[in-house]
């Protein structure tokens, strides 16, 4: 159980910091270049600080999509990865909860937001669902494919590895955040819809599309670095 255990507290951390950055740290009325920024950067350097604080023990995952990939790219089992989108979806939930109770406390209010994915009318950027499909699915693509790249020869890369996934990340969210608020990982969206689905019913009623279209990316990019693939070393 130490695998599974390391990615639900790794996705834990990723929903607590990335998603505590946007509600917590603010983005006020509407996002600026330095709201955008830090919630980029938070969310990345929660995924580099999980990369070689359980990278060791589970390959720092902590995304079914990420999972997924490495299922498609012949890297890992089915069962082990059941195993880790379990352990990632809770880990999600258990960092949302914490981060409700928390903003639960304040004095002044809290209008009930725990980060969202979200699309359409009134939500940041405004953009449609088309936007938020393809966004999500070519992001997602493209995160796999830092990742599925710099791990192939982890033996060369295991001491900046962490760090160029996490920066992926980060300018992934700087270019998505106006789109979708930047899920590419289905147990980030699917915790904090599930979490805050009594005052933001909206969130769980579009969750789909946040489950769908990173498990599409990810399986993609896992099929062009299975052996003999396009994007193989083999």
């Amino acid at each position: 159980m130490k695998k599974p255990f390391a990615e639900f507290v790794g996705t834990f951390t990723l929903v607590l910091f990335g998603c505590g950055a946007a509600v917590i740290a603010g983005m006020g009325t509407g996002p600026t270049a330095v709201n955008v920024l830090g919630i980029a950067f938070a969310f990345g350097l929660a995924i580099v600080a999980m990369a070689y604080g359980i990278g060791p023990i589970s390959g720092c995952h902590v995304n079914p999509a990420v999972s997924l990939g490495f299922v498609a790219a012949g890297r890992m089992g089915f069962g082990e990865f059941i195993a880790y989108a379990v352990a990632q979806v809770l880990g999600a939930i258990a960092g949302a909860a914490v981060l409700y109770l928390i903003l639960s406390g304040k004095a002044s209010g809290w209008t009930g937001g725990l980060g969202q994915n979200g699309w359409g009318a009134g939500y940041l950027g405004e953009y449609n669902m088309t936007s938020a499909l393809v966004f999500e699915i070519v992001a997602t693509f493209l995160f796999l494919v830092a990742i599925l790249g710099v791990t192939q020869h982890p033996a060369g890369t295991a001491a900046f590895g962490g760090l160029a996934i996490g920066l992926t990340l980060t300018a992934i969210h700087i270019v998505g955040i106006n789109v979708t608020g930047v899920s590419v990982n289905p147990a980030r969206s699917l915790g904090p819809a599930l979490v805050g689905a009594a005052t933001n019913p909206l969130a769980l009623s579009q969750v789909w599309l946040f489950i769908l279209a990173p498990l599409v990316g990810g399986a993609v990019a896992g099929l062009l670095f299975r052996k003999g693939g396009l994007l193989s070393a083999d």
